[in-house]
């Protein structure tokens, strides 16, 4: 089993199929007796909701402390402004200025301020959604339109994982700030691609940093056989393995299509995402024996 098991399901690019994969791997392990939590951590394009269809989802807002300056007691000494080193806060001869967008929430013009004049104002960022879907413990972020608070709100998904459970983590395309917030502390990562000249130029990107955050990772081919043999070549002369090969099938573009999971339609792919189940409980065993 895959108890205390985080994987991080990641691309390098958007549109490679990473969120079917996490959502058909989350049924299979969850058919299989496994206690499961999908993690929506793509908090700016949530959409694993779409597959699995929680139901009875609690919504709870996510807010970030911002200063709030009362300016009757502001004397514009400009302290705020000279701690703050991303210009949230800035002081302009009597006047006093605040960027929320731009405050990381540190708390430090709050503690410097000698008139006691800046107080934190909450900002909502976000809200996250939590339920039931057929047996998967669902979460989900979503971050409010125009906010730039990505890493913070995925922080924040990641508070749900608990203890027993298979964690699978729907992460972001890319790989920037958001993408490394998710991937920290995971057990495991799944690198889906493409056999297309993009898949391959953003699968290495999506290698390195894997390498640089020293995680355990695999390579999930998806659309096999629609491209050329660069993926797989690169792979071999990089000693990455490919756990898994979902094939160029025009039935799973139609279950696609429609919102439907590939393992609930089409009964013969039910093995190949219990082929990855048995996969990641193998890396399980050698990165416990590793440890010894």
């Amino acid at each position: 089993m895959l108890d205390d098991f985080v994987v991080a399901v990641a691309s390098g690019k958007g549109g490679t199929g990473k969120t079917t994969v996490a959502a058909n791997l989350a049924r299979t392990a969850c058919d299989a007796g496994q206690n499961v939590q999908y993690l929506d951590c793509d908090v700016e394009e949530p959409n694993g909701h779409i597959f699995l269809k929680p139901q009875e989802l609690a919504s709870r807002k996510v807010t970030i402390d911002v200063p709030q300056v009362d300016l009757e007691k502001c004397t514009a000494c400009g302290q705020c402004g000279q701690i703050c080193q991303y210009g949230a806060i800035i002081s302009i001869k009597e006047h006093v200025l605040t960027f929320e967008q731009l405050c990381h929430s540190c708390g430090g013009c709050f503690r410097v301020c000698p008139e006691d004049a800046i107080t934190p104002k909450p900002l909502e960022i976000g809200v996250i959604e939590s339920g039931k879907a057929d047996g998967i413990d669902f979460v989900s972020g979503r971050l409010n339109i125009g906010h730039v608070r990505t890493p913070t709100l995925i922080k924040e998904v990641k508070k749900h994982i608990r203890p027993e459970t298979l964690a699978i983590l729907d992460v972001p395309p890319g790989t920037s700030c958001p993408v490394v917030e998710a991937l920290k502390e995971t057990d495991f990562v799944l690198l889906v691609t493409e056999p297309t000249p993009f898949g391959l130029n953003d699968l290495k990107l999506a290698v390195e940093l894997a390498r640089e955050l020293n995680l355990p990772f695999a390579v999930v081919i998806n659309r096999d056989g629609i491209g050329d043999s660069q993926v797989e070549t690169y792979c071999l002369d990089q000693n990455i393995e490919i756990a898994f090969r979902l094939a160029d099938d025009r039935r799973i573009a139609e279950a696609y299509s429609s919102g439907q999971m590939i393992v609930e339609v089409l009964d013969d792919y039910k093995k190949q995402f219990f082929d990855i189940y048995s996969y990641l409980e193998r890396a399980k065993t050698e990165r416990n024996e590793t440890r010894r």
